[in-house]
């Protein structure tokens, strides 16, 4: 018996990487799931291997958060398919960085629209679901970008910072209607796909550094001494999810080593 079994949840920016962490360890917590992603080819790929390891009735939809129909629709095709919501885990993002006096202003909006629009989209229809099926928790993967000011990262601390403000707004809206609003703020996941792929290149080339520095100094940021791992958020993750931390809404818990501490 998992801490989850036989809830159902729905799982956005699960392709790969934290998602895809995300949405394997509520399968082996006991959780149906439909994982949501824009690519669809590697969510099929990866719902696909998860339901083969955990026995759980794991699928995908191909999906764009900043799409208002597109966000309800989806979600009503999952409750139909679930029978119900009682977990949605928003860790759908992207990650743009930049110096502030040369920021593209339609790629700065773009993290906006993707990482706050999105994740309000995404938490409102799962409320609209989980207010008429008797309640559930609704979490958010923020970041400690949320907390305080990163930089050349003036589009990702808004939108986090944003998102902050968006869940404690949502657990005071329906806070008497057993329906939570929580978020998680993970540390630098140093071995993810994103980092990897993306970060670790677009900081050295804005700090004029190399890749190998780049992961050097933010090591040295983590008063234990290490990156964050898919374990330490997904443990969270499933506190949040369960009947556990039933006396907790409007909460942005830290996971990050340390390194922030408010």
């Amino acid at each position: 018996m998992g801490r989850l079994d036989d809830k159902k949840a729905v799982v956005t920016g699960a392709a790969q990487g934290l998602g895809a962490a995300i949405l394997e360890r509520l399968a082996r917590e006991g959780c149906d799931a439909v994982g949501w992603d824009l690519n669809g080819d590697a969510l099929e790929a990866t719902t696909r291997a998860i339901a083969a390891r955990t026995g759980r009735r794991i699928t995908g939809a191909a999906v764009d958060v900043t799409d208002a129909a597109g966000v309800r629709n989806t979600m009503d095709a999952a409750v139909t398919e679930l029978g119900r919501l009682d977990i949605c885990v928003a860790n759908a993002g992207i990650l743009i960085s930049g110096d502030a006096t040369a920021f593209d202003a339609s790629r700065w909006r773009r993290v906006i629209d993707v990482n706050l629009v999105g994740y309000f989209l995404t938490a409102r229809e799962a409320a609209r679901v989980m207010l008429d099926g008797g309640g559930g928790s609704i979490i958010q993967i923020n970041s400690k970008s949320g907390k305080t000011g990163s930089f050349h990262n003036s589009a990702y601390v808004a939108s986090k910072f944003g998102g902050i403000g968006v869940t404690q707004s949502l657990a005071l809206e329906f806070a008497t209607q057993r329906v939570r609003v929580n978020a998680v703020c993970p540390g630098n996941l140093l071995d993810s796909p994103l980092w990897i792929e993306s970060l670790f290149r677009q900081y050295a080339r804005n700090q004029g550094i190399s890749e190998e520095e780049v992961r050097r100094r933010y090591i040295e940021k983590v008063p234990m001494k290490r990156p964050c791992t898919y374990d330490d958020v997904t443990n969270v993750v499933v506190f949040l999810a369960s009947d556990e931390s039933s006396y907790m809404t409007g909460q942005a818990i830290n996971v990050t080593g340390g390194q922030e501490m408010h």
